[in-house]
């Protein structure tokens, strides 16, 4: 089955970088900028298997989508990994606390982000290829 992952961050080339490191998964990339339209894209995507996260982005920060998604609902049901910086581990402890099921700190190395993503959709990475869509 096609899995969609919904990468939410507020750079451009960020986005490109993770269509890099996704490029193993059979998945399609759904791409939001901000919380407010990851909020608006799952309103009317309720396919989506994953949530990347930046923290630190303008309109709605991730925390503030973590908030607003667990009271929702949402974080129940798709898992969420949290992107934060070095030297924000309260950010990194309120993303836990509202539901996050891990986090991840720039820089990070690929690898680390493809164990994080088998051990949460239990795939195995080499019988998989991409599929690439944008919302």
């Amino acid at each position: 089955m096609l899995k969609k992952i919904l990468v939410v961050d507020d750079s451009a080339l960020i986005h490109q970088m993770y269509r890099l490191v996704l490029n193993r998964y059979n998945c399609s990339i759904v791409d939001a900028m901000n919380g407010q339209e990851a909020l608006d894209i799952l309103a009317v995507q309720s396919d989506v298997d994953l949530i990347v996260l930046d923290i630190n982005m303008p309109v709605m920060n991730g925390l503030q989508f973590m908030e607003k998604a667990a009271r929702m609902g949402i974080v129940k049901r798709i898992p969420v990994i949290i992107i934060s910086t070095e030297g924000k581990e309260a950010d990194t402890i309120r993303g836990l606390e509202l539901g996050a099921s891990g986090y991840l700190k720039k820089p990070f190395q690929p690898a680390t982000l493809h164990e994080m993503i088998e051990r949460l959709f239990n795939l195995s990475s080499a019988t998989c290829n991409q599929t690439v869509a944008t919302a």
